[in-house]
């Protein structure tokens, strides 16, 4: 917020040249714009085009030129700290009064303000500034009253309204995904959208030998695991009561199950029927992996 010292010091900083009372009274608003953290982009006829609110500036720009237009100043300002929309200040004579118009960046409704100037300036007062004004205090009042305040309050509320819209973007966000706990909800399930590797069922495998791409891999019961088996496996002798085959009694391949032939049809030596494996040895043992060959023409 501007204050009658902060006005007075960017006055004694920039030291201009006043003509007029009004070019006294509309410095001042310069002024109050400045002490409240604005920074000038355009000031003087540049100000004055119709797209000098649209116009990329950056830039920060001294004042010259700021009263070249008799009875009538422009400055465009934007402030860094409230999201640095530009800002656009009018100040128009008519009669005594000097008429202030704001107009904010993207906004439709301009803030208003009259001053008059006899009530503010002191005609040939000399050098000093601080004797060039009267009643400085009350015109920082009007300006932050009916100006500054208004624009902050608008800044907050886009400010506001702009984390509205994020937050709500981020909630909507993770609302499709659902990959997250919600604060409210934390046993949020999983969007239907979000895709899990699928994991084979029962019987699985031996339909389909292996685990597919991006599938976890089963393990246990009949029909779960790889194609990589050793000559204990289930699926070579059902259970260990039961004689050699599948279920259902199908020697060798499963029912649906995708088979391709071990080797050219009939070639001896290549049935399919050949690899089927006998019941399991009894008694002990050491890991097939580990023991040495057996005669049995079941070992290649």
């Amino acid at each position: 917020m501007a204050t009658e010292q902060s006005i007075l010091a960017v006055i004694r900083a920039a030291r201009p040249q006043f003509r007029t009372a009004f070019d006294k009274a509309a410095y001042a608003v310069h002024a109050s714009f400045v002490a409240t953290g604005y920074v000038l982009h355009a000031t003087g006829p540049p100000a004055f085009a119709d797209d000098a609110l649209s116009v990329s500036c950056k830039d920060e720009v001294g004042m010259d030129g700021w009263n070249d237009v008799e009875h009538n100043y422009a400055f465009v300002y934007s402030n860094p700290e409230k999201g640095s929309k530009k800002v656009l200040v009018k100040c128009l004579v008519m009669n005594d009064k000097l008429i202030v118009d704001v107009l904010k960046e993207g906004g439709s409704e301009p803030l208003h303000l009259e001053l008059d100037a006899g009530e503010y300036v002191r005609e040939d007062a000399g050098s000093n500034y601080g004797s060039q004004f009267k009643n400085l205090g009350k015109l920082v009042e009007n300006v932050n009253k009916e100006i500054l305040n208004k624009l902050d309050a608008a800044s907050a509320s886009s400010s506001s309204a702009k984390s509205s819209s994020t937050e709500a973007s981020i909630r909507e966000e993770r609302d499709r995904l659902r990959v997250g706990p919600d604060t409210e909800d934390p046993y949020t399930p999983l969007h239907p959208g979000y895709v899990v590797p699928p994991i084979p069922g029962f019987g699985g495998s031996d339909l389909f030998p292996g685990p597919g791409a991006g599938m976890y891999p089963s393990r246990g019961d009949f029909g779960g695991g790889s194609m990589l088996v050793g000559p204990d496996d289930p699926r070579f002798f059902g259970d260990r009561t039961r004689g050699p085959g599948f279920p259902g009694g199908l020697p060798g391949v499963p029912p649906g199950a995708r088979f391709d032939p071990y080797g050219p049809p009939n070639v001896p030596g290549f049935e399919p029927g050949r690899f089927a494996r006998n019941p399991p040895r009894s008694g002990g043992g050491l890991h097939p992996d580990l023991e040495h060959f057996h005669n049995g023409s079941d070992f290649i």
